[in-house]
């Protein structure tokens, strides 16, 4: 069996879990790929990569799903490549792979033609190749941002049970992974739907309390304007939080994020970093930022950049603009693609400086790592760490920051 994630933390837990499923279920000639539609690029390479699967394997079956596959079903069902397309709102379900591996038939598995609600399996995924679990506690998003295609293919927000958390969070642990990653398309958003009027903040304080074994626990992308109070407090208080948040800020410029339709202003953004990081100076930022979003004028292009520094924020993930399919934003008067590649360079150019310039700080401090690898490995506030001398993945150490390179910190044991 062969299995590749394209796309986000959550299409990983995914893959890992259906390849879980697969592999209790006894098949041995599934290909799957989990696609990705966040851009034009990314929709356009997970056809390519589906296309290239095929030739390199011609005798198995090939099972596709994820988000380019649930909102374009019909190409992937049309692609001769293709034997199964898997509906994002079933994909996780025991029932379907069973049927998918024991009958042997083709086409398309979804809510449109096979009623089964989405289930959360009891599986736990393997992550056998990996040193930290990723789990998710939430799907979907219940918010509309004008640029983004997502929500047509997971649908309105859907948070998982508090006690399955918890219970997920205790078996990880007790397999040996000392960081979990809490993952999902809108994590702020986890609560809303369930009963009581519990938050992510109130989530964090159970796992932390309740799995005491757990050493380590990351939050993946976070939306400014849903951070909670006892969210806030846990980031200050608490050192097994790692020291780290990427947040879904997209721009600098008050208009743009107004015409994104999102919910926070730049002013929100600079005040929850500055509050964070006057109580926890070793806490890092990351963030998505988007490059020529329709009618960006260079004056609000600049907001952007100032906001980089005005945050401090060390990680940048940047996206190049692209229109997507049945989006209001791919209706607003477009930048042009040169203008949108030049301010993506300027922002790549700009990531590299303040990854170099967060390196030069941690220079001859010693770090707890988490190695990913046996000469790789991550640092609490998600720094990249190279060793000179192998060490054993997955395990945490104290390692000695002696130099660095422009990709990641150079340490010793």
């Amino acid at each position: 069996m062969k299995f590749k994630t394209l796309g986000c933390r959550l299409n990983t837990f995914e893959t890992e879990t259906i390849k879980s499923i697969t592999e209790k279920l006894g098949s041995n000639n599934l290909t799957f790929v989990n696609t990705c539609s966040v851009t034009k690029e990314a929709s356009k390479n997970s056809k390519k990569y589906v296309r290239q699967l095929k030739k390199s394997s011609p005798n198995s079956r090939v099972v596709v799903s994820g988000c380019d596959a649930h909102i374009e079903k019909e190409a992937y069902i049309n692609m001769p490549e293709v034997d199964v397309v898997v509906g994002n709102d079933i994909k996780l379900n025991e029932v379907v792979w069973r049927d998918i591996v024991k009958s042997g038939r083709s086409g398309f598995f979804g809510n449109s033609n096979v009623k089964l609600k989405q289930e959360m399996t009891k599986i736990l995924p393997n992550f056998t190749k990996r040193s930290r679990a990723y789990l998710e506690i939430q799907n979907g998003c219940d918010h509309s941002c004008t640029f983004c295609i997502i929500p047509q293919g997971r649908g309105f927000s859907k948070s998982v049970a508090t006690d399955t958390i918890l219970e997920k969070t205790s078996s990880l642990v007790e397999k040996g992974f000392k960081e979990i990653v809490l993952t999902g398309v809108d994590i702020t958003s986890w609560g809303s739907d369930l009963t009581g009027n519990d938050k992510l903040g109130d989530l964090v304080i159970r796992i932390l309390d309740e799995v005491p074994k757990l050493p380590r626990l990351r939050l993946s992308s976070l939306d400014v304007s849903e951070m909670d109070d006892n969210l806030l407090h846990i980031f200050k208080t608490n050192k097994r939080m790692m020291p780290h948040l990427h947040l879904s800020l997209q721009s600098g410029n008050n208009l743009i994020l107004k015409r994104m339709k999102r919910r926070h202003s730049r002013e929100q953004a600079i005040d929850l970093c500055r509050n964070l990081k006057a109580v926890r100076p070793e806490l890092t930022f990351g963030a998505d930022l988007i490059a020529g979003f329709p009618t960006e004028s260079d004056t609000m292009f600049l907001d952007t950049i100032k906001l980089v520094d005005e945050c401090d924020i060390s990680w940048l993930h940047i996206f190049p603009y692209s229109g997507r399919p049945n989006t209001p934003a791919s209706r607003m008067p477009q930048v042009n693609k040169h203008e949108i590649s030049k301010r993506s360079k300027i922002l790549r150019d700009l990531a590299q400086r303040k990854k170099v310039q967060h390196f030069a700080k941690q220079k001859e401090r010693t770090l707890s790592v988490l190695m990913e690898s046996e000469f790789k490995g991550r640092a609490e506030d998600f720094t990249e760490i190279t060793t000179s001398t192998p060490l054993k993945t997955g395990e945490i150490y104290a390692l000695k920051v002696y130099n660095y390179s422009a990709d990641s910190l150079i340490a010793k044991d």
